[in-house]
């Protein structure tokens, strides 16, 4: 068994959008759909701008994979769950569209795709066929800064491990007690 896990290393990060596109590109086809929810491209990464002083700041957040996931405790017909690597997926056969998980999601992370009625996250089929191959989900792949890893937190030699080990990290609303895999490093 394995706990999978994103680190999004802010200190690294240039802002250029990268893992935001190629997301778009490999789950959404590059279409020009648009997830009105957030109001940009359909991608499962959300930009998030905050002005605090004179020097604006960014946040990256996509679903934290939760090991208590608020979404799957709500959801009426077990549609959101987590599979055995501890990652938070939809089936979509058994989702009935009722939004449930989108309201009790506190990072925000679920969009509404309006050609589906159905909620949509991080991470869809493409990252998901990467991963089992054994390779980066796209977002990871990208990065030209190398603001990104994903891997297996129990396995020490894995990259996330590795920077985890090295860095000063946060994780976003743990007062929630949702347990999140989504790790933003502040520093080394």
């Amino acid at each position: 068994m394995t706990r999978l896990a994103h680190l999004w290393d802010q200190s690294r990060c240039v802002a250029c959008g990268a893992c935001i596109a190629a997301c778009n590109a490999a789950n959404y086809g590059s279409t020009g759909r648009v997830n009105k929810t957030w109001g940009w491209l359909a991608s499962n990464i959300k930009r998030v701008e905050l002005v605090r002083g004179l020097r604006p700041m960014l946040f990256l957040v996509q679903c934290q994979h939760c090991d208590n996931a608020p979404c799957v405790a709500v959801c009426p017909t077990g549609a959101s769950y987590r599979d055995v690597d501890g990652l938070v997926k939809i089936k979509p056969e058994l989702c009935i569209g009722c939004k449930y998980c989108m309201v009790a999601c506190p990072y925000e992370a679920r969009w509404l795709d309006e050609e589906s009625g159905l909620p949509r996250k991080c991470m869809e089929e493409e990252c998901l066929s990467r991963v089992k191959a054994g390779l980066e989900p796209v977002c990871v792949a990208v990065c030209p800064a190398g603001a990104r890893a994903f891997g297996d937190l129990d396995d020490p030699n894995s990259a996330i491990s590795r920077r985890l080990a090295q860095s000063r990290y946060i994780r976003l609303l743990e007062d929630k007690g949702t347990e999140p895999k989504y790790f933003v490093v502040v520093g080394p």
